[in-house]
């Protein structure tokens, strides 16, 4: 068995969950705190991530929905990278996975971002790591402005 290692960042965010839960869950929101994509909150949906490529990699995120449990869970896989290009290392196939918890004065967020295999994915794993936390403070700050809106089909593929 291959030992991973992962990506956790917690941070409380002074707005409720379902604001949160919008933010993480809009195709257009989503690409203002991440990348343009074509995301819909739907268990079982493919979509992707585009962003400026970099050395061998595309710019391409290929995911799927694998958890989706209104406003508290959201999971999906992860799948990107470059095999042909030892400086930017392996093929990372990972999930990211979000939970949102209640607290006094806002929302525990956090952030599991697991599957990454060292040596090949440490390069993935290093840059990831600080943009994560950024990514953190984009989202707290479009939350606080995003109109409460939760779709109940969520979790029905």
């Amino acid at each position: 068995m291959r030992e991973t290692h992962a990506i956790t960042l917690e941070k409380v965010l002074p707005n409720p969950p379902d604001k949160i839960w919008r933010t993480l869950t809009t195709s257009e929101l989503i690409a203002r705190w991440l990348m343009p994509n074509d995301f819909e909150p739907k268990v079982g949906h493919r979509f992707t991530f585009r962003t400026q490529p970099m050395g061998d990699w595309d710019g391409v995120v290929q995911c799927e929905v694998l958890a989706c449990e209104p406003p508290r869970l959201l999971r999906y896989s992860w799948k990107g990278g470059s095999d042909s290009n030892p400086a930017y290392g392996s093929r990372l196939d990972s999930e990211v996975t979000w939970t949102l918890t209640p607290v006094e004065g806002g929302t525990l967020l956090r952030l599991v971002h697991d599957g990454f295999v060292f040596p090949g994915n440490k390069f993935a794993f290093d840059a990831m790591s600080s943009g994560w936390g950024r990514v953190a403070d984009r989202i707290a700050a479009l939350s606080t402005d995003a109109a409460v809106a939760i779709d109940p089909s969520c979790a029905k593929g």
